[in-house]
């Protein structure tokens, strides 16, 4: 599926028409990838997220890119890992399919994701990558909309971990 590209990158630099930012709750900036996309946006990111009302667990907001080179920026908020008994893998699929849904609802053809939940959350790497790999190519193979979908790795070790996760899936499906 040459509509899946793993790259080793900054997010806050590619030039699609949206990004997704691993979010917290309040949608206010952070750490990590969240923190990053915020300082390279500008000020408008932080006065439009603040319209927002904060977000979800699993759901995603979209605002905006400002000074980055995405037209928009698409807010999830991943779970926090638990341990596994509370609802960690649902809630992670449903960063990628909803961030998906609102990115197709404003007319996005490429997307960059990072990987949701792998830092400060604590999600195990190789599970969370599996979840990624499944939502998004499950998720293009029933919709076209789509053209390209980008995952923004932060490290050769998640990169080297999303390459395997796509390999099996296009083996299995699954």
């Amino acid at each position: 599926m040459d509509r899946i590209q793993i790259v080793q990158t900054d997010i806050t630099q590619l030039k699609v028409d949206a990004i997704v930012n691993a979010a917290n709750k309040s949608l206010l900036g952070g750490g990590g990838v969240d923190g990053a996309i915020h300082r390279a946006a500008g000020p408008e990111l932080l006065d439009a997220c603040r319209k927002l009302g904060g977000c979800a667990t699993g759901d995603a907001k979209i605002t905006r890119g400002y000074n980055l080179p995405a037209k928009f920026v698409i807010h999830t908020v991943g779970p926090i890992w638990q341990g596994g008994g509370s609802k960690e893998r649902s809630l992670l699929a449903s960063c990628y399919r909803q961030s998906l849904l609102c990115g197709i609802a404003h007319g996005v053809k490429t997307i960059a994701f990072p990987a949701i939940s792998c830092g400060a959350y604590g999600f195990p790497l190789t599970e969370a990558c599996n979840i990624a790999m499944r939502e998004v190519c499950g998720f293009l193979n029933e919709n076209t909309a789509v053209a390209t979908v980008y995952f923004a790795c932060f490290s050769e070790e998640v990169e080297q971990e999303l390459n395997r996760a796509y390999r099996e899936w296009q083996e299995t499906g699954e």
